[in-house]
């Protein structure tokens, strides 16, 4: 099977660093497309703005910081789930935030997981890398959803 794409939508260049770096040692994914706030996120999958002319098909699966400049985790976890078109691609919310109306929030508004960024960075390096390979490599999308790659 080949690698799928991962869209990481994350405003903290470190954590975003480490993302990426922990990604490439296992190669779980052809590309990682890092966007840095909502709006980017959002016009990356209505292949609008700059991504206009990118390749069609979604992401294997989306890693969403919580909090982020323009447009918010939340708001965009909330346009994915709420269009039919989206709707199916898996969202793991990477966040910082432990508080438990966050964690509510997310997971009512159909969050596939939600992972609390660890503080040591072995831990954090050890969780991207299993992120990666659980929705790019082992998790089999929905009938009919085949997340293309390239």
């Amino acid at each position: 099977m080949d690698p799928k794409r991962i869209l990481l939508a994350e405003d903290s260049a470190q954590d975003a660093e480490l993302t990426l770096m922990a990604l490439g040692e296992y190669r779980v994914a052809n590309e990682v497309v890092h966007v840095r706030d909502g709006v980017q996120a959002l016009d990356y999958l209505y292949r609008r703005g700059a991504f206009a002319m990118r390749d069609q098909g979604h992401p294997a699966v989306v890693l969403l910081d919580l909090k982020m400049p323009k447009v918010d985790g939340l708001d965009v976890l909330r346009a994915i789930k709420t269009d039919e078109q989206l709707k199916t691609i898996p969202v793991v919310m990477l966040t910082s935030s432990r508080e438990e109306t966050d964690l509510a929030r997310c997971y009512n508004l159909g969050v596939n997981a939600y992972v609390v960024k660890p503080v040591s960075f072995r831990q954090f390096i050890q969780a991207i890398k299993d992120l990666g390979v659980f929705w790019t490599i082992l998790n089999e999308p929905p009938p009919g959803v085949v997340p293309r790659h390239g």
